[in-house]
């Protein structure tokens, strides 16, 4: 064995005495900087490109989510507030001033919203009269859409897991990573595309490299998702809460 000559051994320990000084709050260098990765679950070290692919991967394996913010689609701003899992979901939705809830149980969905949402539509191609009582009837309850209903596929998609999350967790542009912050109280790794303009999500350093939040490119929304794996009941409305309207719905 050789032996550690007597200068090197005392060089080690006067830099480790001043490193414990710095930590202390005096003003020297010469120490490591503390790898900010350390301790985590080690995606901060990939790539930003290899971390897109993990958070995604592990999104689409959880069974729930919450999933909170805003989103910019054409000319409108939908403010959510969704809890999805992967047989459906429940939440509310806020568009140009009016309040909805959506409720999708299998291929099931309702929707919930008062008598005023409903009278947007009366008037416009049709019977006013007609398209007033319809809002009055409609009002307060949960109103099963039918599939072949254009709301269908419009809302349905605020219920799905799968096709939300595949249409969010996606960033334009050159991938790179942007630092790290903290979001929650959950130290996080920030990726970026495009230096930003492309989109930048947040990812949990902490457990699984779960998504936790975006923003969206070109300013269409910021959206923070939460209660990853958090299971939640779902059901289908009783019928003394629910109308079958049977036929296209009143535009609104």
């Amino acid at each position: 064995m050789t032996p550690i000559r007597q200068g090197r051994n005392h060089s080690a320990a006067l830099a480790s005495a001043i490193c414990v000084l710095a930590v202390t709050g005096t003003v020297l260098t010469g120490c490591a900087e503390e790898d900010p990765n350390e301790g985590t679950n080690g995606v901060g070290r990939l790539s930003a490109e290899k971390i897109q692919a993990k958070t995604r991967s592990v999104a689409e394996s959880a069974g729930a989510v919450r999933v909170h913010g805003n989103v910019v689609s054409g000319e409108r701003t939908y403010a959510l507030d969704m809890r999805l899992k992967d047989d459906g979901g429940e939440g509310s939705v806020t568009s140009e001033g009016a309040t909805f809830r959506l409720l999708r149980v299998g291929e099931h969905l309702f929707l919930k919203a008062d008598a005023e949402f409903w009278s947007h539509g009366a008037g416009q191609g049709g019977d006013g009269e007609a398209d007033a009582a319809a809002a009055s009837k409609l009002g307060g309850k949960f109103v099963k859409v039918p599939q072949g209903d254009p709301s269908y596929k419009k809302f349905s998609g605020f219920t799905d897991k799968g096709v939300l999350l595949d249409g969010l967790l996606t960033l334009h542009g050159t991938l790179a990573t942007d630092g790290h912050d903290e979001q929650a109280g959950i130290h996080t790794i920030r990726i970026s595309g495009d230096k930003g303009s492309g989109g930048t999500l947040e990812v949990s350093l902490e457990g699984k490299p779960y998504p936790l939040r975006l923003e969206r490119a070109g300013g269409a929304g910021t959206l923070t998702f939460s209660a990853w794996g958090q299971d939640f009941s779902l059901r289908e409305p009783e019928k003394s809460e629910t109308v079958d309207y049977g036929r296209q719905l009143p535009a609104s």
